[in-house]
């Protein structure tokens, strides 16, 4: 047999985090597995996405403190920002998780790793380079790439996206920001608070797929902050060269030009279908991405998609879970199904807004006048009087039996109290499992048990509940 030929169990086209994971998974339980990558080992969310950008976050946050210091009796300063150092420490951070991610490691599991792009040439053969691999299932997990929309002169015009953006040594003077989500609010923020004068340029409001009452929150901090947010803007044209470049708006048929040193585009993202043969594979696809089933299969059955590329939620936390499925169907036989009614997702900004399960504009929707939305504001919750952080609230979604189908949090560490609203609404609990918990004092994690606390309220002090408390005490 020519040593260009590969047998396999499984292929993998994709060394990100969905890729991984059912790389790593698939070959410690028997299968011999394949692992094709054409870019850098831990894709996008290593190396351009979640994790520089939380670093540079997390530099952002330290540089403030600094000023707001002054109400805890700490005389407030300026920071001296060297944004040379602050680039190392978002390298220093990729570096210390990489080894994960490497090459060496997947091949210490048993997963033969070829470093080239692997393109289908029939329904059950992609070729690698000079390899072509036979393989009884495939799994396509190649991600996303930042969207680049048709703005007239973008093409001619130096621009930064996610990929480019954390190799600047340098703080950008003013950066203008295209797209309002959640890429372009977060890394706003983190690159105001280091030093730059920072415009978002948006066609509709900021964070405009999250409630829209906790979104307001980020929105006003933002504006304190000094990040510019020019929304409902539609761009009509770019120009410019490096470190001077220009933005014309049409702003209620008004013309109107921004000017600034650096251009970012966060508009979105685009799945990576290109160059990947689908149509020899016999793969249905669309510029949303290659259609799927319930169990994650493409058209052609052998094949599975998952993550950013099967054109559905964009988190990394997804491909995980799309692994877990695609394992299930493919090693062990089992018709698992994805479920996405539980996807938590989280904006890094300061302060943060998680969400899960539905909306309140989606729960009156669907559940209609079966709708109970219990709240509790962080400005009652002591911890977060103690730290200073009372902006926000978090929301939940129940309906008038106690069932939770969703919440909203927005304040300081959102994302780390999202996850038991993850569980509540995946296991559909009732608002009693939370309500009934003992919540260590003080946390902020209470405002979870205040919240549903609020459910019993009505009844607890209802007229007709006095009335039996005055009976019970004649005895």
């Amino acid at each position: 047999m020519s040593n260009n030929l590969i047998n396999a169990d499984i292929c993998v086209i994709g060394a990100g985090s969905g890729g991984l994971s059912v790389a790593a998974g698939a070959s410690q339980m028997g299968a011999d597995v394949v692992l094709l990558e054409r870019g850098k080992m831990g894709g996008d969310c290593l190396n351009y996405g979640c994790v520089p950008s939380k670093a540079l976050l997390a530099a952002g946050h330290k540089a403030e403190e600094f000023r707001t210091s002054a109400a805890f009796g700490i005389e407030a300063a300026d920071p001296k920002i060297d944004f040379a150092k602050v680039n190392e420490h978002v390298h220093s951070v990729i570096a210390a998780i990489e080894p994960n991610d490497s090459v060496e490691r997947f091949e210490g599991l048993g997963v033969r790793v070829i470093q080239e792009a692997g393109t289908f040439v029939g329904p059950r053969e992609v070729k690698a380079g000079e390899k072509t691999i036979h393989a009884k299932y495939f799994v396509i997990a190649t991600g996303s790439s930042a969207g680049v929309p048709p703005i007239p002169g973008l093409a001619e015009t130096p621009y930064l996206t996610n990929e480019t953006i954390f190799e600047l040594k340098e703080c950008p003077a003013h950066l203008v920001v295209i797209g309002g989500g959640p890429i372009g609010c977060e890394l706003a923020q983190a690159h105001r608070r280091l030093g730059a004068r920072v415009t978002v340029l948006e066609m509709f409001n900021v964070l405009a797929k999250d409630d829209p009452e906790a979104a307001e929150v980020v929105r006003l901090q933002l504006l304190r902050e000094g990040v510019e947010l020019r929304e409902g803007v539609k761009i009509e044209g770019v120009s410019g060269s490096e470190g001077a470049i220009s933005v014309t708006l049409d702003v209620e048929g008004e013309t109107q030009v921004v000017e600034g040193s650096h251009l970012l585009v966060a508009a979105g993202r685009s799945p990576n279908v290109e160059g990947l043969g689908l149509e020899a594979a016999g793969i249905s696809y669309s510029n949303k991405g290659i259609e799927v089933d319930a169990r994650l299969r493409t058209s052609n059955k052998r094949v599975f998609a998952i993550g950013d590329v099967s054109g559905g939620l964009q988190f990394t936390h997804v491909a995980g879970y799309h692994a877990g499925i695609v394992i299930r169907n493919a090693l062990f036989k089992l018709p698992a199904k994805a479920d996405h009614r539980a996807v938590p997702w989280v904006t890094y900004t300061d302060p943060e807004l998680a969400n899960v399960g539905l909306t309140e504009a989606q729960a009156k929707e669907t559940l209609g006048d079966d709708i109970r939305i219990l709240r509790w504001p962080f400005a009652e919750n002591d911890r977060a009087q103690a730290e200073r952080r009372t902006d926000g609230f978090i929301k939940v979604i129940a309906d008038k039996k106690g069932r939770i189908h969703g919440a909203c949090i927005v304040g300081a560490h959102a994302g780390e109290l999202i996850f038991p609203w993850a569980l509540a609404v995946e296991k559909r609990m009732k608002v009693g499992a939370t309500a009934g918990a003992i919540a260590p004092y003080p946390t902020i994690g209470e405002v979870s048990k205040r919240a549903t606390g609020t459910f019993y309220t009505p009844s607890l002090f209802s007229d007709r509940t006095k009335k039996i408390v005055r009976f019970l005490m004649k005895f």
